[in-house]
């Protein structure tokens, strides 16, 4: 559902905006504070995604932890090896099916649904012992998606700063378990998150590949890897219905992705109207915005 028009006066740093950029961040909000992914499972799978949790076996936490953090590791190891190399992660002309996939070329979502839906199916048909295959590809397709959807709003993909941003979408699209119900919000995970970026930025920027193993790298991963892991449990979670099949399998994981593809459009057009705007100016009008109008 997209947000209904005017829920922002047009008065203070609002009335330097565009009436298309207010539109812009009127659905960045709507992206970013969107229900959580558990809420969306459970809306397919029919059930309530903690009981189901519940239900796992006691192994399950420690194969999704280590998934996880070898999924990210995988991210982190194509972001570094293509730095510096344009259109390496986004391939341009067929490749993703996007004619002349440049800057500000709409992003292939579609694609990469379908590919995310494929291993999905697989994930569903043989459960919580696909996972350790599974969860390594479909998160590199979903990075690929991420940082698809940031060239289309204008970031250079060959900077470190950015495909590290790329790679923190996964710690903003819900809670942590060390979350309190006010410890939740864009900005305030955002914020939660800077202070490692730009440590781990600044180390890639000046080292390179080298800096694989680097402190401020490995934290930062570590800390996004505390908060995806959550929502990849509750995925694995929504699977492990006895026969869900590759069909319910598929429609998870296509949930699974577009819930991170809609947080990665709302942070990567809060950075573009930043950079023409202000940080400032764009916080105050993002908070500004009325979501129960929505």
């Amino acid at each position: 559902m997209e947000p209904t028009p005017a829920l922002v006066p047009r008065e203070g740093p609002a009335a330097a905006f565009s009436a298309a950029d207010l539109d812009a961040l009127r659905r960045a909000r709507h992206q970013l504070e969107t229900p959580p992914l558990g809420m969306k499972l459970a809306a397919i799978v029919g059930a309530p995604v903690e009981k189901l949790i519940a239900r796992l076996p006691g192994v399950a936490n420690e194969k999704v932890t280590d998934a996880t953090q070898a999924a990210l590791r995988k991210c982190l190891q194509l972001a570094l090896k293509t730095l510096g190399k344009p259109g390496a992660l986004v391939p341009s002309d067929g490749a993703h099916g996007v004619p002349g996939a440049g800057a500000n070329a709409r992003p292939s979502n579609l694609l990469h649904k379908f590919a995310v839906a494929t291993t999905g199916a697989a994930g569903g048909a043989f459960g919580l012992f696909a996972l350790p295959v599974e969860l390594p590809v479909t998160t590199t397709l979903m990075f690929r998606s991420i940082c698809d959807i940031a060239r289309s709003e204008g970031e250079d993909l060959t900077r470190a700063e950015t495909q590290l941003q790329c790679l923190t979408v996964f710690g903003m699209g819900g809670r942590s378990s060390a979350d309190d119900e006010a410890d939740f919000g864009y900005f305030i995970v955002r914020g939660a998150l800077a202070q490692a970026v730009s440590k781990a930025s600044s180390e890639l920027a000046t080292k390179g590949f080298a800096a694989h193993g680097s402190t401020a790298l490995l934290r930062l991963m570590q800390t996004v890897a505390a908060r995806f892991s959550v929502q990849v449990s509750e995925q694995v979670a929504a699977k492990s219905i006895p026969a869900i099949g590759a069909v319910l399998g598929a429609m998870v994981n296509t949930v699974f992705i577009d819930h991170f593809q809609q947080v990665a459009h709302g942070h990567f057009t809060v950075r573009r109207l930043e950079r023409r705007y202000g940080e400032a100016a764009v916080r105050e009008v993002y908070d500004a915005i009325d979501v129960s109008l929505d």
